[in-house]
């Protein structure tokens, strides 16, 4: 799929991985529906997304992806102005083990209903032009994560959900593309919720650990899981792939057994 004239949804779009992935799709041509819970940060980003580009390429809706009418309401809303959807980006995370319930709930279940609703606007089977979907996941999704096992969970399930449901959306003919990208550490504010207690609960006490593997990985800039989304969009054979960012190896995909009469990107 082009870029260009492209209609995308970010979630989780005021900041980090999210903003990066709203100006480098800008960059490319498309028009840029800006998602985020934080009002004050999102106005922030599309005034400062509207000084490098065309004011009417952006759209920032205020949402609450954990509140399925809230981010219901916000599809509609993004399709009713740009007319189309064409690119989703389910991107909005948190890391909090304290309050697990809410890492759960915005890190996979807003995941999986984005996706639904992604599908609803895109699929040819309701008249739509196709489409792709990119689910956030992380490296945390592929191996465990000792100080942060709920986040691991949480995106454990967005690989499996995602790969899952592009079988199924390739089965009925959907038209819609459904992939995920699993970055390593990268230098976002998520990285400052292991300094507080109120986010890592009773796993404070090994912040310095996460420190020291930040160190020994390294950081990754927002700007090449950017480059790595464009990858995924662009290319049509790319479907229930899951993308690894590295430091150490840069862009390139988990290797799975091919599963029977799948083909090989499954």
């Amino acid at each position: 799929m082009h870029v260009n004239g492209k209609v995308a949804l970010v979630t989780g779009a005021a900041q980090g991985i999210g903003r990066a992935f709203a100006e480098e799709l800008l960059s490319k041509g498309a028009k840029v529906a800006l998602v985020d819970l934080n009002g004050e940060a999102g106005e922030k980003c599309k005034a400062a997304l509207d000084q490098l580009f065309d004011a009417q390429k952006t759209l920032f809706l205020q949402c609450d992806v954990a509140d399925r009418a809230q981010l219901r309401d916000t599809f509609r809303k993004v399709v009713d102005h740009f007319g189309r959807l064409d690119i989703l980006v389910n991107n909005a995370g948190v890391n909090n083990e304290k309050n697990w319930e809410k890492t759960v709930q915005i890190n996979l279940v807003s995941v999986i209903s984005g996706t639904y609703l992604g599908l609803d606007y895109m699929s040819k089977l309701n008249g739509r032009d196709g489409g792709v979907i990119i689910n956030m996941s992380s490296l945390a999704g592929l191996m465990p994560a000792a100080h942060q096992p709920v986040y691991s969970a949480s995106k454990h399930g967005i690989i499996g959900f995602t790969r899952s449901a592009a079988i199924a959306a390739k089965c009925a003919n959907s038209g819609v593309r459904l992939n995920a990208i699993c970055p390593g550490f990268v230098n976002t504010p998520i990285l400052e919720s292991i300094e507080k207690e109120e986010n890592m609960g009773q796993y404070i006490e090994y912040k310095d650990k996460i420190k020291d593997m930040m160190k020994f990985y390294g950081v990754l800039d927002p700007s090449i899981i950017a480059k790595g989304l464009i990858t995924i969009i662009e290319d049509d054979t790319l479907n229930g792939a899951v993308m690894k960012i590295t430091t150490s190896q840069g862009i390139h995909f988990q290797h799975y057994d091919t599963l029977p009469f799948q083909s090989k990107s499954l």
